[in-house]
């Protein structure tokens, strides 16, 4: 039998029968949705693959590169030094991509599950930032911290709270130039959670598809990140019933965590 989207025309005078056509019609409707989004995943699925095969491959051969480059007796030892440090800088970063990619596939499958208790996001964040003292050090940059003085409280799993916070923190140190800010607030519905940098050289289009797996704004994917951090910290976000979004605004990025208000107690 020949297979059609073609809708019922709903022409007819008995109502019961109208009805019995509309839901038909609603059906296919429904039908031809699912087909969109099979096919839509489909094809990110195959870009996915893509992308990963590209990002694995690179250092791969970048690091068979150097060991060949190794293995030249006319080459001198501090030639041969040099080239084992590149070769295990490009292992590391290889690794790194490994666990980036299965640690989201374990995030996003079904069975996957967080602990949702009641924290002290305040203390989370200010412990973040010390940890990261270091990096902040390192880049000279002096971030400008507003947060409430009281205990503000949010209903998340700790582990995937701090995940989360450190993704978003270290992308800002990576990436900034001159100035981060981090800002906690109270809204009457929500707890926000704004991570503020300088990005002169992002533009809309790279905003718009930060948390695309496997996107970086870096197109010549010169190995400052993964591309993944972002896709953790959002489907982190998603399973403890947050959100993170972000934003592009005077030459600043924002990216912003909220969850929902409860009781500080």
């Amino acid at each position: 039998m020949r297979k059609t989207d073609k809708k019922i025309d709903i022409t007819f005078l008995n109502r019961e029968i109208e009805s019995i056509a509309s839901e038909i019609n609603n059906l296919i409707d429904l039908h031809i949705q699912s087909n969109t989004e099979k096919k839509s995943a489909e094809r990110q699925l195959k870009q996915a693959i893509a992308n990963m095969s590209h990002d694995l491959r690179t250092p791969l051969t970048s690091i068979l590169g150097y060991i060949q480059l190794m293995e030249d007796d006319e080459i001198s030892d501090e030639e041969r030094k040099q080239y084992l440090k590149i070769a295990k800088d490009r292992t590391k970063r290889l690794q790194t991509l490994l666990n980036d990619f299965f640690e989201l596939s374990v995030i996003e499958s079904v069975d996957y599950s967080l602990k949702l208790e009641n924290l002290n996001i305040k203390s989370i964040v200010e412990e973040t930032i010390i940890n990261l003292y270091d990096k902040f050090n390192e880049k000279q940059i002096v971030p400008n911290i507003q947060m409430p003085k009281e205990k503000v409280s949010i209903n998340a799993d700790e582990s995937a709270t701090k995940r989360v916070i450190e993704n978003l923190v270290s992308n800002a140190i990576k990436y900034s130039y001159r100035n981060i800010a981090i800002i906690l607030e109270k809204s009457k519905t929500t707890v926000d959670l704004t991570i503020s940098n300088d990005a002169e050289n992002l533009t809309e289009k790279d905003v718009e598809l930060f948390f695309d797996r496997f996107y970086m704004a870096d197109q010549t994917r010169s190995g400052k990140g993964t591309g993944l951090g972002l896709s953790i910290a959002q489907s982190l976000m998603d399973k403890m019933n947050g959100e993170l979004s972000a934003e592009l605004k005077d030459g600043y990025l924002h990216m912003k965590c909220s969850w929902a208000l409860t009781d500080n107690k």
